[in-house]
């Protein structure tokens, strides 16, 4: 069939292997809308490699995208705001978060008190710094998954639209594994378990805040390994989220009776430690592991902030004990039964609590 002299033609690039046709256009077309990507489609227009093609197929590199001729513009096109220009000083701070850099990949070691992403009353934040990681590159990394503001550590950031869909599929398909250090208020009394607990969002409290819910919460699981401890004080803990929630290990380490270290949010004045202990929260993601675009896997440890580190060194705790092997997490029956001691451990916790409230009801 011949082709009519406005019909356009395109090569999917390396950068978009892999990637929906409808993201496809966002990239390469902006000005082209959805909703004409999905008359195209409908009306077979729209092609790959001539055979039909739909907004949710998934392109290959090398392939042919046959687009119609574009259509006449009849109202202006948003003007894309343009982004701040980074100071010197910001671009240097940036650069110092630098933990490793490679060519699909840059790892920070986020501070505490700084948000990952821009929101209401959040003007500063790491999304806004990313230009100064560019070095020349014509793409503007990519932040592929975040931390909330007060924890610390690593931070993947893609190089290339290619590596943020690698990425992201790693984090989505849980592939990736996740290691976390904290410092929790006493200690548990099962050292090596899991906690099975579903979250959901706890409303009427004002700003973001969640809470076990076994109703109408999402499934969450949490394995800990309890590292040191100071007597019955505290304790050093390692974590593994095995699924993604909001505040997922601040709510669960609450939930058991054992918060977090300066997390007044879920822990309340139990979250707290007397003498030497900064009142900041002691949650640092200690390690990433996750497998490469270009092949093997990449694996990232972050060094503690600096009040993490002073409570660790009060509280007699050496951190070369804290690297545990990353075993294979298997749900067997040993697993099973941790996971039902922790849960059952969290539900008399929250009746505990709930008889409190009522006596205090009484007096």
């Amino acid at each position: 069939m011949s082709e009519g002299s406005d019909v356009r033609q395109f090569t999917v690039t390396s950068e978009d292997d892999g990637i929906r046709l409808d993201r496809w256009f966002k990239r390469n077309l902006p000005d082209t809308s959805f909703n004409l990507v999905s008359r195209w489609a409908r009306t077979g227009q729209l092609r790959i490699d001539g055979k039909r093609a739909t907004p949710g197929d998934r392109i290959e590199a090398g392939q042919t995208i046959r687009v119609p001729p574009a259509e006449p513009v009849t109202a202006p096109a948003k003007a894309t705001p343009e982004r701040r220009k980074l100071s010197d000083d910001e671009t240097a701070f940036v650069n110092e978060m630098v933990i490793h850099r490679d060519a699909a990949a840059i790892v920070v070691n986020k501070p505490p008190g700084l948000a990952t992403q821009g929101g209401t009353k959040t003007t500063v934040h790491l999304d806004g710094l990313l230009e100064g990681l560019m070095e020349g590159a014509d793409a503007r990394p990519k932040l592929v998954h975040r931390l909330d503001k007060d924890t610390s550590g690593v931070l993947l950031i893609a190089r290339t639209p290619r590596a943020a869909a690698f990425f992201s599929k790693s984090f989505s398909g849980r592939t990736a594994r996740k290691v976390y250090w904290a410092l929790v208020a006493g200690v548990p009394d099962i050292k090596d378990g899991y906690i099975d607990l579903p979250i959901g969002k706890q409303f009427g409290t004002g700003g973001e805040k969640m809470c076990v819910d076994e109703e109408q919460g999402l499934a969450s699981k949490t394995r800990y390994r309890v590292i040191e401890r100071a007597g019955n004080r505290a304790a050093w803990v390692e974590l593994q989220p095995l699924t993604g929630r909001t505040h997922q290990l601040r709510v669960h380490m609450a939930a058991i009776g054992h918060p977090i270290v300066g997390d007044g949010k879920y822990g309340g004045q139990e979250a707290y430690l007397t003498g030497a202990i900064s009142r900041k929260l002691h949650l640092h993601a200690r390690r990433l592991r996750i497998d490469h675009p270009d092949g093997g896997q990449l694996d990232v440890a972050a060094e503690l902030a600096p009040h993490f580190a002073e409570s660790m060194a009060y509280l007699g705790f050496e951190q070369d004990a804290g690297d545990l092997p990353l075993d294979e997490i298997k749900f067997g029956e040993t697993a099973e039964g941790k996971r039902k001691a922790v849960s059952a451990a969290a539900k008399a916790r929250r009746k505990e609590r709930k008889g409190e409230r009522r006596s205090r009801g009484r007096g």
